[in-house]
């Protein structure tokens, strides 16, 4: 395994041949490179996967990093089952959306295709970096690299002052996270003397209870900003300012997961802090529930797949609140199969309507889009949780966690899962069902996508279909969940002190099929009732105008946070402006207007120097005969 450098190591070089030679390099050269660097990185994960499957194991430290008193971090890769699950979800799907880039950025000049893919190249080594890493400083620096990324793609098109402002917004929210993930790294140091993840599991037993609450909470709101939980999850549905494959690449299997893999990677830490564990089940339910009803009634096709990220996010954070780490790192894969395919065909939507994002001028695609028709529905059908589809197979697992929780988890998980069907199924039906509603142009030129276009919806398709089977759940066959078996390892220690409440068969499938019947119920509705959709002016009112303007969150917060913010910014500008700078400049002039009186003195003229010195015999006498009284 000494060779897993190689992994993060070809979208380096990647990045540098892409970013240092764009000046010179063709648009077939750079996507050879781009797409190659992140082919060639896949290749390395399936190898270390056939041995991490095999059994093998292991820690590679390539030097020392940080050394200091008794705190040693070397710059060290841990190969186990959980990172080279994340390494082929990472680089087997990035290597899809670069390929699918080749196509939809082709009209970009050769300069900015460049620089692109250098972004890409760097968003996936960064996302490598975290993955792989063997203790949260290496973790860290992928985090922060991601976030860097993920401002250069969000504002991609920086002369659009929107998409700027949506990056820096990403930016800022994503740093508000980090912070806490920081000082709950300082926090580890000071406790356990160590950083790196064997060494602080190993003492996790001996910490109190206090520190292990601030310790996990801390972790935790890093977690909310990179994986867009209430309160920091604005962001990422602004963040569909750059590049449909942007969206698909940060939004469905890499950065918004990197908190999950975080958590689940310090499991024992969140299984020992049953408090924490209680306020992510919490956060989780909340945002999913929250983002749900806002996707319900949003009309950019991009913004709906956002909107479902933020809900699909919340189920992950119930699994890991319920303690079901691999339910949720489970969804995680399923979510990156069904979730990328839904982005990318959404990006071959707007290929063929030349920009159009509104779905209310869509409709009747089908027959002009066939391919990204029918891999769109598999995309939609997994994601609802229809059976066999994956979406099925790991929201169930994370639902029967949280019945364990209690029944109110279960009922508030159920109730997302129908708002998930419903508005899926409302995209569908008014994208691809009835009349087309655009304009005479975008009719004339309707198209399917290119093959690079296509190939990846198709492979996408196939895994969001047959996904679900690495995880069949024991009331169908016992020992048929092949991950829980291969990613028991690393859940190994929270497995044993947790007491899972086991549903009996009997009920369980009564409830799957209750679910089922009732998710199906309402994919019919949304069919039936957006598939003869039209155009009408003011169709939202009430509640679902304020579902339409996302229950007024972002005026919230810009009223209570930016706004106050920028008045105090303002006020200190003025009292750095006439207090601080007016003392300043102040004693600067008041030194030049004293220098200017005294250099009067200097006037050359002897009688005048005579009586100065006279003068100046006076007043020492006086000074004496003054001082002696």
């Amino acid at each position: 395994m000494d060779y897993v450098w190689l992994v993060p190591f070809f979208p380096l070089v990647g990045f540098l041949l892409n970013g240092l030679l764009r000046n010179s390099l063709s648009k077939p050269l750079s996507a050879v490179i781009g797409s190659g660097v992140t082919l060639a990185s896949f290749i390395v994960s399936v190898a270390l996967f056939m041995q991490v499957k095999a059994g093998t194991t292991a820690t590679v430290v390539l030097f020392d990093f940080i050394s200091f008193g008794d705190v040693h971090i070397p710059f060290a890769f841990q190969v186990d089952q959980l990172s080279v699950l994340f390494l082929l979800i990472v680089t087997g799907i990035g290597f899809l959306i670069h390929l699918y880039s080749t196509a939809y950025m082709k009209e970009e000049s050769s300069l900015h295709y460049a620089r692109y893919f250098a972004y890409l190249n760097l968003f996936v080594f960064s996302m490598l970096l975290l993955v792989l890493g063997a203790n949260y400083v290496i973790m860290f620096i992928g985090w922060e690299g991601v976030g860097l990324c993920s401002y250069l793609l969000i504002g991609y098109w920086f002369k659009n002052i929107d998409y700027s402002s949506a990056a820096k917004k990403a930016f800022v929210m994503n740093r508000i996270g980090d912070f806490g993930f920081l000082i709950a790294l300082f926090w580890l140091i000071a406790k356990t003397g160590s950083l790196t993840y064997t060494d602080v599991f190993a003492k996790a037993g001996a910490l109190s209870a206090h520190d292990l609450t601030i310790i996990t909470l801390l972790l935790f709101v890093g977690a909310t900003g990179k994986s867009a939980q209430i309160p920091l999850y604005t962001w990422l549905p602004d963040a569909m300012a750059g590049p449909t494959p942007v969206s698909a690449l940060i939004h469905a299997a890499t950065m918004v997961t990197a908190g999950i893999y975080m958590i689940a990677r310090s499991n024992i830490l969140y299984t020992l802090a049953p408090y924490t564990s209680s306020v992510i089940l919490v956060i989780g339910t909340a945002t999913a529930l929250l983002a749900a009803s806002i996707a319900l009634k949003q009309n950019d096709i991009k913004k709906v797949l956002a909107y479902s990220t933020v809900s699909q996010l919340g189920y992950m954070f119930i699994g890991l609140g319920a303690g079901a780490y691999t339910g949720a790192v489970f969804h995680v894969m399923t979510h990156a199969f069904f979730k990328a395919l839904l982005f990318l065909g959404a990006g071959s939507v707007i290929h063929a309507m030349h920009h159009e994002q509104d779905i209310r001028n869509m409709g009747g695609l089908a027959k002009k889009l066939p391919v990204t028709h029918w891999t769109f529905l598999i995309g939609c059908l997994a994601i609802a949780g229809i059976p066999p589809l994956s979406g099925f197979f790991s929201k169930d697992e994370i639902l029967a966690a949280a019945h364990g929780k209690g029944m109110i988890w279960y009922v508030l998980g159920v109730l997302g899962a129908l708002m998930t069907a419903f508005y899926m199924f409302r995209l569908y039906a008014m994208t691809f069902r009835g009349q087309f509603r655009g304009t005479h142009e975008q009719a004339h030129h309707l198209h399917e996508s290119p093959a690079a276009m296509t190939i990846p919806l198709v492979v996408l398709a196939i895994l969001s279909a047959v996904g679900g089977f690495l995880g069949v759940p024991a009331v169908f066959k016992e020992n048929a969940h092949w991950l829980e078996h291969f990613l028991s390892p690393v859940f190994a220690s929270s497995a044993a002190l947790q007491h899972h409440h086991e549903l009996p068969h009997s009920t369980e499938l009564m409830l799957m099929g209750v679910v089922t019947a009732l998710v199906v119920a309402i994919v019919a509705w949304a069919w039936s009732k957006y598939s003869r959709y039209e155009k009408t002016a003011g169709e939202n009112t009430g509640i679902a105008k304020v579902l339409e303007n996302k229950w007024y969150v972002d005026e919230i917060y810009d009223a209570v946070v930016s706004k106050p913010v920028n008045a105090f910014g303002k006020l200190l500008g003025k009292l750095d402006k006439y207090g601080i700078d007016a003392v300043v400049n102040g004693l600067g002039r008041s030194v030049q207007y004293a220098s200017r009186q005294v250099r009067l003195l200097q006037s050359g003229q002897v009688g005048s120097y005579i009586l100065l010195m006279v003068i100046g015999m006076i007043v020492l006498l006086a000074l004496q005969v003054f001082l002696k009284k």
